[in-house]
């Protein structure tokens, strides 16, 4: 097998399975795009197996401590290994991520399960070329389901791979209709966001949905209203959500109609419109910030931080007294402790003290590796103000 020689002090050698370009001492073997490599330290010493891809920073990512080839038997063993964890979880539905990447064994591999449909990103290079060997491993666990590509991350340049989406299994007629915490929302897993719905927020979404009642509340870059929905379910006083995008807005007024739920939603630049709700002197007791992430890049961290910070001192503002501020960052390029710390400088600004109620993640389907930071990227919070102090 054909492999690499990785230099001393690089991160694998603290517990991470990733190896940099600059982390390369030397190649052997010849090594092709998408092959599986042997891993070895500078003293010859074997260190696993991985995927090799040149063209990418990373290039190469661990899968095994061991030999190990990717063939049928591997993708069907990891599968399985992947369902087995999410059976023990006990969802209440069949609706979850049943792969998250490296968190699974399965480096640039995502599978998400909507009862007999699955969505599949291929990330990597060599998983991207062996995307029939996991096609073909889902549908001899789960039967003729049907599996559709969503290949359309940005992720993917890095990797030198192209976007693609389509219909890989199975059959596919347009959005279905799924019952998730026990609301009804219809979702296009071929056109919509990204594989469907935010999974990785579900537990937030009734978390956040058990504090509404009564209360009017302010529901920022709503998706498909989510927590929005949440709210008005836990007899929010008035909701009102809001979005950029047109898409969104449709699908948030459509999925409260459908479960006979009283959400305004409109379409709008959050930052504009929190700015023209201070200066209306508009109050809410509830607000959620949950935006895209603000970096796609380390570079970038500053930059998103100012974001992070204008966007929480306008939303402190809009608070009553004893307000509710649930807040969200879904990038691993910034830490929780540089969330934290934005929020706390924004609320010294506001001048608002805020008491802790509730520190959120993300859900339980998507794991996190202990020393693979980037398997943990989504951090919130939710606070209440606190007057008198």
């Amino acid at each position: 097998m054909p492999g690499i020689v990785v230099k001393p002090r690089s991160r694998i050698f603290h517990g991470h399975d990733w190896v940099y370009a600059t982390e390369v001492q030397k190649t052997f073997g010849n090594p092709q795009p998408g092959a599986v490599v042997s891993l070895k330290d500078f003293r010859d010493r074997p260190l696993g197996t991985a995927i090799y891809n040149p063209a990418s920073q990373i290039v190469a990512r661990r899968i095994s401590r061991r030999k190990q080839e990717l063939d049928a038997e591997f993708f069907d063993r990891r599968l399985r290994r992947a369902l087995a964890l999410r059976e023990v979880m006990a969802f209440p539905d069949p609706v979850y991520r049943l792969v998250w990447s490296e968190a699974d064994g399965l480096p640039g591999v995502v599978v998400d399960r909507y009862g007999d449909h699955f969505v599949l990103q291929t990330l990597t290079l060599a998983m991207d070329q062996r995307r029939d060997l996991i096609v073909a491993a889902l549908r001899g666990i789960f039967g003729e389901v049907t599996v559709i590509e969503r290949n359309d991350s940005s992720i993917r340049k890095a990797e030198g791979l192209e976007a693609r989406i389509g219909l890989l299994a199975g059959e596919w007629r347009g959005p279905v209709e799924f019952t998730i915490n026990g609301l009804v929302q219809e979702i296009d897993l071929m056109e919509g966001q990204k594989t469907g719905i935010y999974l990785d927020q579900l537990d937030n979404y009734a978390a956040v949905g058990t504090l509404a009642k009564g209360k009017a509340v302010l529901d920022c870059f709503c998706n498909q209203g989510g927590f929005a929905l949440h709210a008005a379910r836990g007899g929010a006083a008035s909701v009102l959500a809001l979005d950029l995008s047109a898409a969104a807005v449709d699908a948030t007024r459509a999925n409260a109609a459908r479960n006979g739920l009283a959400v305004e939603a409109q379409e709008a630049n959050v930052f504009d419109f929190l700015k023209a709700a201070e200066a209306e002197e508009r109050k809410f007791d509830l607000i959620v910030l949950d935006p895209p992430s603000f970096t796609k890049t380390r570079k970038a961290v500053a930059d998103a931080l100012r974001g992070y910070k204008e966007i929480h001192l306008r939303a402190l503002k809009l608070l009553s007294p004893e307000g509710i501020l649930s807040t969200y960052c879904c990038s691993h390029h910034v830490s929780e402790r540089e969330f934290h710390d934005v929020i706390a400088a924004a609320s010294v600004d506001a001048k608002r003290t805020l008491r802790v109620l509730a520190r959120h993640t993300q859900r339980r389907d998507h794991p996190v590796i202990l020393t693979l930071p980037e398997t943990a990227y989504l951090k919130g919070w939710t606070f209440q103000c606190v007057g008198g102090f």
